[in-house]
């Protein structure tokens, strides 16, 4: 008689899920970067390329490129980020709610990707 281990199988299963659910929510991110990108004259193939994607997500918004290095220190780049995200959202136009859509929830960037948003360049703060 054979014996069949059970639980693991569960536990695979949603794994599996979340899998599949982040590998979607990435694709869909990507895809609003690339529509982001050329609404800004920019290629849109650079939303693929990391490092690159940051690069021109800075010059969308008119930040110098040596923000790259404040990536890349933890707690800093959050608020990094925020910041990058605000002046995205000023440069299509829209304020302070399409930044809070972005970074919690990634919808800012389909609002901006895919809705009437047009590109007005960086804004000044």
């Amino acid at each position: 008689m054979e014996e069949y281990e059970t639980g693991s199988s569960g536990l695979g299963a949603a794994f599996g899920a979340i899998g599949i659910f982040y590998l979607a929510f990435i694709v869909i991110i990507v895809v609003a970067l690339w529509k982001i990108f050329e609404k800004a004259g920019k290629p849109g193939w650079a939303a693929i390329i990391p490092i690159y994607n940051l690069f021109v997500l800075l010059e969308i918004v008119g930040k110098p490129a040596w923000w790259l290095i404040l990536f890349l220190i933890p707690v800093v780049n959050i608020i990094i980020a925020i910041i990058v995200y605000h002046n995205l959202s000023l440069s299509f136009g829209k304020g302070a709610g399409t930044t809070i859509l972005m970074f919690v929830f990634g919808i800012g960037l389909l609002i901006l990707g895919f809705g009437d948003a047009k590109y007005i360049g960086p804004q000044k703060s």
